[in-house]
């Protein structure tokens, strides 16, 4: 089964994030973290057709050799100083998506995953797919609360307008 929540709450989120959760959604099955432990680029390669079908590029997907950079800084005669990588990029829409597996929330990946995507240039919505479970613990409840509390406080703005979370 497919969680997903958008933040914030007081906004819709877009087609194109709706797009991403049915990408997760036609997978479902064979993604489940309660009956597979697949990594992360397990996920990403079959999560892979349904993106690159409405306009992403996708590490290791049949578009891109290597990975997908994203811009950060631009340095001499603007050429590209400092780039992230991203699991799929929309550039376009300015839209990531991060795919996560054993240390989304062991390793505080997805707070790794948001601070990059403040940073690359013009991204405007970031999504961060994390097991439903992972060794017993929820790990999409988990950042999902972080994720609750980081809205609600009203304390850190970011420079995103939106953040789909996903839990497979």
């Amino acid at each position: 089964m497919i969680n997903w929540q958008y933040y914030p709450k007081g906004r819709r989120p877009s087609m194109l994030a709706a797009t991403v959760v049915h990408a997760f959604e036609t997978e479902a099955d064979t993604i489940d973290s309660s009956k597979h432990e697949l990594s992360s680029n397990e996920v990403l390669k079959l999560v892979e057709p349904h993106l690159t079908q409405v306009g992403f590029r996708v590490e290791g997907g049949v578009d891109v050799e290597g990975p997908v950079l994203v811009p950060v800084l631009f340095g001499k005669n603007g050429k590209t100083e400092k780039s992230f990588h991203a699991d799929a990029f929309h550039e376009d829409e300015g839209f990531v998506v991060e795919v996560e597996a054993g240390r989304a929330v062991a390793n505080n990946q997805f707070l790794k995953d948001i601070f990059q995507a403040c940073l690359m240039h013009e991204v405007f919505y970031v999504a961060i797919a994390v097991r439903n479970v992972h060794h017993d613990d929820k790990d999409f409840d988990k950042v999902r609360r972080f994720l609750e509390i980081l809205f609600a406080s009203g304390r850190m703005k970011l420079p995103l307008n939106g953040i789909l979370l996903l839990g497979y």
